[in-house]
């Protein structure tokens, strides 16, 4: 099955890379259902692409009722769900001597979470179907940790483990996992960041390294179409002169 053929949900869709994963997805004819809590900005994605298959659904990621709702409207729409791209997340950084309790807790919630949530949803369907590809927005923060960011790193090294589980107990069904691991990409992430400066800083830093989301999308797009006996595990995607 090529991508024209193929059932994708995105959760994330409305900005950075899940929004620039939809546009190019659409641009191959993809039939896509895109999920974002901005319900203006999936609408704006939706009208730049009048002739394709696109659906689109608020939702938040932490609450499993809107997570389930996106899949109901798919297998309503459609009947099967082939690929299913968890991208939604936050990164707050700051020392853990602050103890930023409730940013801890908003980044558990929608970065562990809310793959956790998509999860839950979406793989008895695949597991009914004997196929299917589950995709997660990681980070290099999956593979290293850094300073001021030990949280975000904890995060990002959970969906990682999660998703090689999902590899080890899903092979025999034929569901393939996927990581996508970034460096620095120049989307509006920075904006969850509490110290503006911080955030400012980074995201000058961001642009000056010039890895941008279309490069990441293109990424997505080569991993869902392999085909069914080859699974891409994991991405790292850095610009090249990032030094983590």
């Amino acid at each position: 099955m090529n991508i024209k053929d193929k059932v994708i949900i995105i959760m994330g869709a409305s900005s950075g890379i899940g929004e620039a994963s939809a546009r190019l997805l659409a641009e191959k004819g993809a039939k896509l259902i895109l999920a974002a809590r901005r319900i203006d900005r999936l609408e704006a994605i939706k009208e730049s692409y009048p002739n394709s298959d696109i659906h689109i659904q608020q939702a938040d990621v932490t609450n499993y009722e809107d997570v389930l709702k996106v899949k109901n409207l798919t297998l309503e729409k459609y009947g099967r769900i082939d690929v299913l791209f968890n991208n939604a997340g936050i990164m707050p950084t700051a020392p853990l001597v602050e103890g930023r309790r409730d940013e801890w807790k908003r980044m558990l919630d929608i970065n562990v979470m809310g793959v956790l949530n998509g999860i839950s949803a979406i793989l008895p369907v695949m597991e009914k179907q004997m196929s299917g590809h589950i995709i997660a927005t990681d980070s290099v923060a999956g593979h290293v940790v850094y300073p001021d960011s030990a949280v975000y790193c904890g995060t990002k090294f959970a969906v990682r483990a999660i998703m090689e589980g999902l590899r080890q107990e899903q092979r025999q069904n034929n569901v393939k996992s996927t990581i996508i691991s970034p460096g620095a990409v120049a989307t509006e992430l920075y904006q969850t960041i509490s110290d503006k400066k911080v955030g400012e800083d980074l995201h000058e830093a961001q642009k000056e390294w010039g890895l941008t989301s279309e490069d990441i999308a293109s990424a997505v797009v080569y991993a869902i179409d392999t085909p069914d006996r080859m699974s891409v595990s994991n991405m790292i995607i850095r610009p090249t002169s990032q030094q983590i």
